[in-house]
């Protein structure tokens, strides 16, 4: 070497020192090596562990030894301004040449392997500056990637858990306002069985935290040499315990909102079906009118009102009572419902039954409303107006009234306004079947 590559030389190998010894002193102060120290660790983070741990101590020694090593080129280049050839040829030999030794229990065993670094049975190994830096940094990454992992893992997921498992306190307290227990609900049983996972996974995440970490390669698939692997925290499991818990929230809030409402809702479900117990007693009544007031006419039957309803209100107002919230939502949302069904079912059982009487008040309406336009017309004192009026209006205005027969009636008369040779623009009906003609009757 000549003297300006020895500076050189030495210039550069200086500030790899300063940076190793940078980064000793921070992996000293990593929370996550100190953590890893302390803890009680299980599976793969206790076995990384236990592989990289003797790097701590070897990497100082390996300082040392590198740092005496530096030191020694340093005195032998300050012995003269200008070195000789001795002087460049030894320090070639330190700089260049394989002549640090390092002892056989800096060398790991066991098979894994760094860079530059595998077991053997030797009690020295001579090596140079340039081996022993990468022999550093090997060490370094092994030991920083453990500790950085471990670090990110219980720095995302401990506290997270924490969190979570307050608020699943909360939620447990929730169930218990609302009498939601284990062994009476599926909710509860989820709460318990969550519990139990918490506890777990925590248990797990303290012990193992390198079963939660998922590396991923740096640029080229190298490690850094200066940090560790780049990669990510695992929180699936976590995610889907939160998932849960807030599940479980909200099928409570449900409940709890079921309680606050319930009073309203039952109220509502009765005063439903009183409405259609009314619709049917109308029906009743209407249906009596029918028989009365209608001839030849056949008039549905009117059912019943609904006792198994009242039966089931009964049953809910129970529940409410012995604040069976789980039990009532169900059986409320089936009331209110059935309420619904029940009154609309009342409606069309009205409607069916009065049906006649909504035809004879619609061939009133027609009759009417055919002697005003005779009116208007001039021909409302025509004799055989008169007489088709007054026989028309006299079978709709009498009971019992014959539907048939009336409908033929008010036809008559609509016809004798008709001009010869001219439709009629109120009724496009026709005009000359009798009641008796076969055609159906409508209603």
């Amino acid at each position: 070497m000549t003297r300006e590559e020895v500076d050189r030389t030495l210039t550069r190998l200086g500030a790899e020192r300063d940076a190793v010894e940078a980064s000793l002193l921070a992996l000293q102060d990593h929370p996550g090596r100190r953590l890893l120290e302390g803890a009680e660790l299980n599976g793969r983070t206790r076995e990384r562990w236990q592989q990289a741990e003797p790097g701590l101590g070897l990497l100082w020694s390996m300082f040392d030894t590198y740092s005496e090593a530096l030191a020694a080129a340093r005195a032998v280049r300050s012995r003269r301004a200008r070195p000789g050839q001795a002087e460049l040829y030894e320090l070639t030999e330190l700089l260049r040449g394989r002549g640090v030794t390092v002892s056989a229990g800096k060398l790991p065993q066991g098979g894994h392997t760094v860079t530059g670094i595998t077991g053997g049975a030797r009690l020295s190994e001579h090596v140079s500056l340039t081996e022993l830096v990468e022999r550093m940094n090997g060490w370094y990454g092994r030991v920083i990637e453990v500790a950085s992992a471990a670090d990110a893992v219980w720095s995302a997921l401990p506290a997270r858990i924490d969190l979570l498992t307050a608020e699943l306190g909360r939620v447990r307290a929730l169930a218990r306002s609302v009498g939601v227990h284990p062994g009476e609900h599926p909710a509860g049983d989820a709460l318990e069985e969550m519990t139990k996972e918490l506890a777990a996974l925590r248990g797990e995440v303290v012990s193992d935290p390198l079963a939660f970490w998922t590396p991923h390669p740096a640029a080229g698939g190298q490690e850094t040499s200066r940090g560790a692997v780049p990669g990510s925290v695992d929180t699936g499991r976590y995610d889907r315990a939160a998932r849960a818990v807030d599940d479980l929230r909200l099928e409570l809030e449900d409940l709890l909102r079921l309680r606050d409402d319930a009073d309203e809702r039952l109220e509502g479900v009765g005063e439903t079906l009183a409405r259609a117990d009314a619709t049917l007693a109308e029906a009743r009544r209407a249906r009596g009118e029918v028989l009365a007031k209608i001839a030849s006419t056949e008039v549905p039957a009117v059912p019943g009102p609904a006792s198994a309803m009242r039966e089931r209100l009964a049953q809910a107002d129970q529940l409410r009572r012995h604040g069976q919230w789980h039990r009532l939502g169900p059986l409320l949302d089936t009331l209110e419902g059935a309420a619904q069904r029940e009154l609309e079912r009342a409606r069309e059982s009205l409607t069916a039954v009065t049906a006649p009487l909504a035809i004879r008040a619609e061939l009133r309406g027609r009759l009417d409303a055919y002697k005003a336009m005779a009116a208007r017309r001039g021909v409302a004192e025509d004799p055989e107006l008169i007489e088709r009026y007054d026989q028309a209006r006299r079978m709709l205005w009498s009971a019992p009234c014959d539907l048939r027969a009336a409908e033929y009636a008010v036809r008559r008369y609509q016809d004798a306004l008709r001009p010869p040779g001219n439709g009629f623009d109120g009724d496009r009906g026709s005009g000359g079947g009798s009641p008796v003609d076969g055609r159906p009757y409508r209603g």
